[in-house]
């Protein structure tokens, strides 16, 4: 297999463990060892810490020691954590298992990205969509998986979470055997100092263009973790059940993995930012009118128009990050990147749950959607101002 296919065959086996040891077996085997509600929330928000505290980390570590050893790392995590799930027995326990786990995505992701965007520089945009759309993959059959898991071994819910956690430490043994076949890097690495790491730290937080890319990814994940917390809620109110409910989402992420390769080609053929922009527009305009969702078919259509736009815009984004970073700090930028997007997906929830409990869930979408309007005239107003244009930079290094 070439690199690119073992990152994207890792990728795919390596979110299944990690999702299927989340979606809905968490929450689940948190509530079977005798966690309350607030609990299991409070183990529910750890792993996505570990993602806006480490990625920057594991870039910088990335570029310094090499890529495929910070892969090994995180393979090693995504084998051995789900074991961990089977021996904690209270919220402190599981909150660090969890946190630990966190850890293995938030490696794995934004150095698999820095190491594609180096592969495939002249088409970046599709390779990567073609990567995300894996993860995507494995994403969605987890919770499949999980579920049928636990409804099999239902008579003995011990021996169900068992099974689930053994699956997903199996799968993590695959993805560490993956991550082995790697090939080595290629890229002499000199030892910096510890100045030196702090001076690139610096320049890259402080990098307008990788900031403003990061804001508009944190912006339309901000917008999904409304979408996916809080449209059940809304949907349920106006008579659907569970399982159309269930079908509404589950074609919005089709729609993500499946046009996200063809989206990201169009990014690199045509430029990112043009692209980046109307995707925001477009991500505004179907936000607002999930309030008009009622029946299945209305809201199947907004849904997945709602994940068509998601993929105009994440498609490009992360290429964008690659044509602004210089080569020897890719995993670095992606890193900032991934630390940023997760601030993003991680407050949406928490920030839409304080305005549904005081002005009604209705109201959370049009308040996305206004965030998302607020941040598609900062994103083309700074790029007219830097005199960006609506290019792709080909070599920004």
């Amino acid at each position: 297999m070439s690199p690119y296919a073992l990152l994207c065959t890792s990728g795919l086996v390596a979110i299944f463990s990690s999702t299927m040891a989340k979606s809905p077996v968490l929450p689940l085997y948190a509530s079977y060892l005798g966690v309350g509600p607030l609990g299991i929330g409070i183990v529910a928000s750890v792993s996505p810490v570990a993602g806006i505290t480490c990625s920057v980390l594991a870039g910088v570590f990335a570029d310094r020691y090499g890529n495929k050893r910070m892969l090994t790392v995180a393979a090693f995590v995504f084998f051995t954590a789900p074991l961990l799930y089977l021996l904690a027995a209270n919220v402190m326990l599981l909150s660090l298992v969890r946190f630990y786990h966190g850890l293995a995505t938030a490696i794995m992701v934004p150095v698999s990205m820095a190491v594609i965007s180096g592969i495939y520089a002249e088409r970046k945009g599709e390779a990567l969509g073609m990567f995300s759309s894996a993860t995507l993959a494995g994403r969605f059959f987890a919770p499949i998986v999980g579920g049928a898991i636990l409804g099999y071994l239902a008579t003995n819910p011990h021996a169900g979470f068992n099974a689930v956690y053994l699956v997903c430490s199996a799968a993590g043994l695959i993805t560490l055997l993956l991550m082995s076949r790697l090939p080595k890097d290629n890229i002499r690495r000199v030892k910096t100092k510890r100045t030196d790491v702090l001076k690139m730290l610096s320049e890259l937080t402080t990098h307008r263009g990788i900031l403003l890319t990061g804001g508009v990814e944190a912006a339309v994940l901000f917008a999904y973790g409304t979408f996916e917390t809080f449209l059940p809620l809304y949907l349920i109110n106006k008579g659907m059940n569970a399982y159309e409910i269930g079908a509404v989402l589950s074609a919005q992420i089709i729609s993500v993995a499946l046009t996200k390769p063809v989206m990201g080609k169009l990014s690199d053929k045509y430029g990112r930012s043009s692209q980046i922009a109307a995707g925001i527009l477009l991500c505004a305009v179907f936000m607002s009118l999930i309030i008009y969702a009622k029946g299945i078919i209305v809201s199947m259509i907004v849904s997945i128009a709602f994940g068509l736009s998601m993929s105009v815009v994440t498609s490009a984004t992360s290429a964008l990050i690659g044509d602004l970073s210089r080569k020897e700090q890719l995993s670095s930028s992606m890193g900032v990147f991934a630390s940023i997007m997760d601030i993003g997906h991680t407050t949406g929830p928490l920030a839409s749950g304080i305005i549904a409990a005081c002005f009604g869930i209705g109201k959370v979408f049009l308040f996305s959607s206004a965030l998302l309007l607020i941040v598609f005239s900062i994103f083309t107003a700074s790029c007219r101002s830097a005199k960006m244009g609506f290019t792709v930079t080909k070599d920004a290094g």
